[in-house]
């Protein structure tokens, strides 16, 4: 396809949306539902945790299974779905994707034992993959011309009201509606933003566009490398474990290397490295969501187990990270249209590693002030990092390579996620063993909960290094 049709292309788009204004908000409307109840269902199984632990008996590993599975299916086919919807267009592969979840959602009504729960929450991954890998290239195509920073704030308000919003609605519906209404209850939205998308989402496929062949041999070889590491680091020191992690890392080189000379790659690692703002905000988002994703399953056991509250109280108290972002988020957006991304994002990344620096010194009596601060300053961090981090990330990659990018920043935000559970998995296990969590094991549950935030500290620290060294972003 010939630069002047492209142009000529993205032009008409453009064009559309301008001529008619109020769609792409209708589009905004069903990006930002979609991003909050895919994240809402899979943060807000959390609080229910303790009444899925009884009602189909699974012990301390097998619970933490339950958030680490979901990450599993929504790593796998990240990569493969940007680069399909790329080709074929974003519309088709975000509606699979958010049908696809709903329908895997409504079969929690025949789960009977954790491990069909579990295989529930795979399904739910596999589809959230294909949303993620193309809801922010939607807006970021849909408002290319103006507000991109402000629609991507208001995009990952969604994201993370959803994580921090899933607690207090989840802990709510496990108390009122029993633990399966986690699953089955965000349903209901999914519907209005299946109507909206069929609406108002154009299909941006590009005619004339000859289909590139998908890498299914690189396709193959990342499905491997994510299992066999996520296995692996989360079984350590079992030996067996330990040679799965290897074989996983030697993949890594493997799949880098065939994707550099493939003809037509995932992702082409050499040209990746050489975009300096693009690579740096990718570890900077892996460190970030390492810190960030075990904090709810960790405050979920702390709140519930030590502190004595109830789901629903717990959810409550969570939810103040969540105010405080949602307030930033867009803010941090709209400056990082006319200010240096990475200083804002830098400066969020340091708030965030000063509420786990407090967060470390919790115990088992502590008030629950001690947690306040802290939630505070988490809320702070993110509300100032995530926006201004993908927006710099989306501007240094031409548009018609936006669903791959946006593929790769949720990768990196997955990956980061399944990396620091697997460490937690890791912790349970060396700690917990298969017990269930009784009064008499508390304190080896707060010995996790403390190493959890320590390690989610150390990470918040690199990624600020990660952010500020990303350089300044050209526009």
């Amino acid at each position: 396809m010939t630069d002047s049709t492209s142009d000529a292309f993205a032009s008409a788009e453009a064009t559309f949306y301008q001529v008619n204004p109020s769609a792409r908000w209708f589009v905004l409307a069903s990006i930002c539902i979609t991003l909050f109840i895919v994240p809402l269902s899979m943060s807000g199984v959390n609080m229910a945790l303790p009444a899925i632990a009884d009602a189909l008996h699974a012990d301390a590993v097998w619970l933490s299974w339950i958030p680490t599975a979901t990450l599993w299916g929504s790593i796998v086919l990240l990569l493969p779905a940007g680069r399909v919807a790329d080709t074929v267009g974003r519309k088709p592969i975000f509606l699979l994707g958010l049908l696809g979840f709903s329908l895997a959602s409504l079969l929690v009504f025949v789960v009977q034992s954790i491990e069909i729960l579990l295989v529930v929450r795979v399904l739910q991954g596999l589809f959230s993959s294909l949303v993620f890998a193309t809801a922010m290239a939607i807006i970021a195509t849909v408002f290319s011309d103006n507000n991109r920073g402000s629609a991507l704030g208001l995009t990952a308000t969604s994201v993370y009201l959803g994580l921090t919003c899933g607690p207090l609605i989840g802990g709510w519906l496990t108390e009122h509606l029993g633990w399966q209404s986690v699953f089955w209850g965000p349903v209901i939205l999914a519907l209005v933003a299946i109507v909206l998308a069929i609406i108002y989402i154009r299909n941006d496929v590009q005619s004339g566009k000859a289909a590139q062949p998908l890498d299914w041999v690189g396709s193959l070889l990342f499905v491997a490398l994510s299992t066999l590491l996520l296995f692996g680091l989360s079984g350590l020191p079992d030996l067996y474990n330990l040679l799965m992690l290897i074989a996983g890392v030697m993949l890594l080189f493997v799949f880098v290397r065939y994707e550099n000379r493939c003809k037509f790659p995932l992702v082409r690692f050499s040209l990746l490295a050489s975009n300096r703002v693009m690579s740096r905000s990718l570890m900077a988002s892996f460190m970030m969501y390492a810190a960030h994703y075990p904090v709810l399953f960790l405050l979920s056991l702390y709140l519930q187990y030590l502190q004595g509250l109830s789901p629903s109280e717990a959810g409550q108290l969570i939810l103040l990270q969540a105010l405080i972002m949602a307030v930033l988020a867009p803010i941090a957006g709209r400056l990082s249209d006319h200010y240096e991304p990475r200083l804002i994002a830098t400066v969020g990344c340091l708030f965030f590693a000063s509420g786990f620096a407090v967060l470390i010194f919790l115990e088992s009596d502590s008030s629950l002030n001690h947690v306040i601060v802290s939630l505070s300053l988490l809320g702070i961090g993110f509300g100032l990092f995530s926006t201004p981090n993908n927006n710099a990330a989306l501007g240094s990659v031409p548009k018609e390579r936006l669903s791959i990018a946006s593929a790769l920043l949720n990768l990196s935000r997955t990956s980061g996620n399944m990396f620091s559970m697997a460490i937690i998995m890791l912790l349970m296990s060396q700690l917990l063993d298969s017990d269930q969590i009784r009064p008499e094991r508390y304190p080896d549950l707060l010995v996790v909960v403390k190493l959890g935030f320590a390690s989610a500290c150390l990470y918040s620290v690199l990624a600020a290094w990660f952010s500020y060294s990303r350089g300044k972003v050209t526009r």
